[in-house]
């Protein structure tokens, strides 16, 4: 059966003139709602106390097992304002069963399909006002975080027996800045791995984002945006960016990401993506891509694009490569991005409603 959700509206909410001053320039991840959600889960119980209220801090014992073991879970969306006022999620279905096979993975519960879509519909149904408009082609939206954490006061290893989870909401514009399509610089790590076999490469968790700080920091420090990262058991083949997956588009037509090992995070814009280039006349592949296959492939010309992609950032051109002892340039001359910036804006026209979902992509909210 489904929760119902009881909802207290603060009354302090922001008001028009501070909104309004922060969706101007929201930045990414800087600023939030005036609500959350949150629901709890207990051994005996399972989901319970389903509620909307304030935006505020958690109060956790000091002795919560997140704190010490790392039980945790997260999504990331976005809300978006179409033309005529309403508000649509873009494949939400696809993040709820992601977000459940992370709850597998980390031994937490799993919060139904059902409940995870009605989290979203009252965030945004009571913070609707914080979705910005996006008219004129603005790249804002508001980014939903959908997360679950283990809130028992324990310290024995297991999993826990109580859980929270929540929805907090932040408007939020480009990722990178700017009109979002800056091309980035990269930097091969193979001092640091993200994941290993077996490991929870394939979870949305936060240890593997905590995992990729190191190389992110190694690749700013030779004045990259962001880390390769290879597979940690021979350091050869490619795996994703520290927050988002890779696609290679060759000039024989083929576009080519790496194949989901268990280290990989499935990316619903990466499985987009694999449909949306066949309408685009190219041919999909998923397969283990060797680092020096990109060297090689870059240097001798056969390589047409290189991009990241990922809720965040939608797509994400790749300007230069950089490792230690080398580096290769992909911005040659007549170099345009075509198929990146065709993608991307496709996806875009999707999401904003201005082209039309033959797949049923979008889910309305409000």
């Amino acid at each position: 059966m489904a929760l119902e959700f009881t909802v207290t509206e603060r009354a302090d909410r922001a008001s028009d003139a501070q909104r309004q001053e922060v969706l101007a320039n929201p930045g990414f991840g800087d600023h939030f709602t005036d609500h959350m959600v949150r629901i709890e889960w207990d051994a005996e119980k399972g989901w319970h106390d389903a509620s909307v209220a304030a935006y505020g801090p958690f109060q956790l014992d000091p002795a919560a097992a997140v704190l010490h073991y790392a039980q945790e879970i997260f999504e990331g969306m976005k809300a978006y304002r179409h033309a005529d006022g309403s508000v649509w999620t873009f494949r939400p279905e696809a993040n709820a069963a992601r977000f459940a096979r992370s709850a597998t993975r980390m031994a937490l519960p799993q919060l139904p399909e059902e409940d995870f879509l009605q989290s979203l519909r009252e965030i945004v149904s009571i913070d609707q006002a914080w979705v910005p408009d996006a008219s004129g082609g603005a790249e804002t939206s508001l980014y939903l975080r959908p997360f679950m954490f283990a809130s028992e006061a324990f310290l024995g290893v297991r999993p826990a027996r109580k859980v929270t989870y929540s929805v907090i909401a932040s408007p939020a514009g480009a990722y990178f800045g700017g009109d979002g399509i800056k091309p980035v610089k990269l930097w091969i790590s193979t001092d640091y791995a993200r994941a290993g076999e077996g490991g929870t490469g394939a979870a949305k968790c936060g240890g593997n984002y905590a995992s990729s700080l190191a190389g992110q920091l190694e690749g700013i420090a030779h004045d990259c945006d962001q880390a390769v990262f290879l597979d940690s058991s021979t350091h050869t083949y490619i795996e994703e960016l520290g927050g988002m997956n890779l696609f290679f588009v060759y000039k024989d037509g083929r576009i080519v990401t790496p194949e989901l090992t268990g280290t990989i995070l499935e990316g619903v814009t990466r499985s987009s993506i694999l449909e949306l280039a066949k309408d685009l006349g190219l041919s999909p592949e998923e397969r283990r891509i060797p680092i020096q296959e990109w060297k090689d492939a870059a240097e001798n010309g056969e390589l047409a694009e290189i991009f990241a992609c990922g809720t965040a950032a939608v797509v994400t051109p790749v300007g230069e490569l950089r490792w230690d002892g080398g580096s290769v340039d992909h911005r040659r001359e007549g170099h345009t991005d075509e198929i990146a910036t065709k993608i991307r804006s496709t996806l875009l026209d999707i999401q904003y409603g201005r082209a039309e979902d033959t797949r049923g992509w979008m889910t309305r909210l409000v």
